[in-house]
């Protein structure tokens, strides 16, 4: 073995040091001043000390080069975080309604939507496979491990309770007799 310092990717050991003393000196006012741009200022301040260690060669201006990077990475982050909040809302928008909306349909989807929700979850997984889905109460039973007598009694039991909540006849009763 020589006596020359070990290199880590062709730079001096030195530089390990330097790091340390740039994080001590400036990860707590990089923190504070990303907190100002984005919700996770922590993370900002790291990925801008890990690109640093990557850097060759190593910035001459430390601190400007650290506050650039962490800005640029608190923007990309607040930005990622809106374009998520903005998809959720849309996704939460249209999953809330259940039915299209269709002036020459008899039933109102947003009245049915609201019984449906004073359904159970299970009687409502139900009356959807059912009528929407178009499952058999042999498949229906399947899917959700109970008895096929379960599930059509289930079924019945959510029908009219969608009939006194709409006060309108179902048009998809199953017989009766069965």
């Amino acid at each position: 073995m020589s006596d020359v310092p070990s290199q880590q990717s062709g730079r001096p050991v030195g530089i390990a040091r330097e790091l340390a003393q740039l994080l001590d000196r400036y990860s707590g006012p990089l923190v504070l001043y990303a907190r100002q741009l984005c919700s996770d200022p922590e993370d900002a301040v790291q990925i801008a000390f890990v690109k640093l260690a990557q850097q060759q060669p190593i910035p001459k201006d430390r601190a400007a080069w650290l506050y650039r990077v962490v800005r640029n990475e608190a923007l990309m982050q607040s930005r990622s975080d809106r374009r998520r909040r903005d998809r959720e809302q849309v996704f939460a928008q249209t999953r809330s309604l259940w039915f299209e909306p269709n002036a020459s349909a008899s039933l109102d989807g947003l009245a049915a939507s609201e019984a449906l929700k004073q359904l159970t979850q299970s009687q409502r997984e139900i009356v959807i496979a059912r009528i929407w889905g178009g499952l058999a109460f042999r498949e229906i039973a399947q899917l959700l491990a109970i008895s096929q007598s379960s599930a059509h009694r289930e079924y019945q039991q959510a029908i009219e309770s969608l009939q006194r909540e709409l006060n309108e006849p179902c048009p998809n009763q199953t017989n009766q007799q069965t």
